[in-house]
């Protein structure tokens, strides 16, 4: 590993084992206390956080590590300067640079031209480090993710590519159900479905929710994406048929909930449900930092 863009990055081996460092790290950080003694981080963002930046800036000093903060008030990167000398400037300083960014192809840029690793934390294409978070969760109550079947119900968006990769890696099975019109980006689903072919996976694509039956979690997220300025209230009439409640969990037979949040309680998901015996939500959202800890560890310990 050299960045980590995109889980398309990563072997099914090095999915497996990152995951299986993230929870060694879960239990025990003191064998880990100092792999980042010495190192600094950058984290940019472009996008508001909660859960991204708090996991990483706690995370990194879990590794004995510096975290540096880096928000967008002299504007959008490439626009003060560009993204090449911005990349170019970093890595005379830093040991790592971790970016929330809205174009896919900023991260690209930053790679191109950085000389230390790159780390995405989203974009508007993937969000690897949720997908990988998510499929550490799933590992946490089940001993062979190849058996796993996985519903995404809701809008189809960058999440859900980066389940869809993960889940076609790791030969498992995943249902991805949305209103038409609102389906996961067409070259994604291709690749995805190329990839489950060569590694043993399913992936199902419908507006049924019928074809969740059987899933082992179902999975969900906003209705719109951050930055999308429509009214939820807007889409509530397309949406609502697709929310996560209990009737959904009981026709479906799942015995789990992912949600990566931030939640709208009562659009696409209700409270009874997120607050109920089912939800991994905040196991979920926990994980973030030991994958993205086990993700910063592999690219920096040599």
């Amino acid at each position: 590993m050299q960045h980590f863009l995109s889980i398309n990055d990563l072997t099914p081996a090095q999915i497996l084992a990152l995951i299986e460092l993230g929870k060694k790290m879960k239990h025990d950080y003191a064998p880990y206390s100092q792999a980042l003694a010495g190192k600094s981080v950058v984290t940019l963002f472009e996008k508001p956080s909660l859960r991204t930046r708090v996991s990483f800036d706690i995370g990194i000093n879990k590794l004995g590590g510096h975290s540096l903060y880096l928000d967008q008030q002299n504007g959008a990167l490439g626009e003060r300067e560009t993204v090449q000398d911005f990349a170019l400037n970093l890595s005379r300083w830093c040991d790592a640079i971790v970016a929330r960014v809205f174009s896919h192809t900023t991260l690209e840029q930053l790679q191109k031209y950085a000389t230390v690793p790159v780390v995405n934390s989203l974009s508007d294409l993937y969000h690897p480090c949720q997908g990988m978070a998510d499929f550490m969760t799933l590992a946490e109550h089940h001993n062979d993710l190849s058996q796993v079947a996985l519903g995404y119900v809701g809008d189809g968006n960058n999440v859900t590519h980066s389940l869809m990769i993960a889940a076609a890696k790791l030969g498992a099975k995943m249902v991805v159900v949305c209103p038409a019109g609102h389906f996961p980006d067409g070259h994604v689903v291709q690749q995805c479905q190329q990839l489950a072919q060569q590694h043993g996976g399913e992936l199902v694509l419908s507006s049924d929710v019928s074809a969740l039956e059987g899933v082992d979690c179902l999975y969900a997220d906003t209705w719109v994406s951050m930055g999308d300025s429509t009214p939820l209230g807007q889409v509530k009439a397309t949406f609502m048929p697709y929310q996560i409640n209990q009737a959904l969990l009981d026709l479906t037979g799942a015995k789990h909930v992912l949600h990566c949040q931030p939640a709208h309680r009562g659009y696409e998901i209700s409270s009874e449900v997120m607050d109920g015996p089912s939800s991994l939500i905040f196991d979920q959202a926990e994980n973030r930092m030991h994958i993205q800890n086990a993700i910063l560890y592999t690219l920096l310990k040599d």
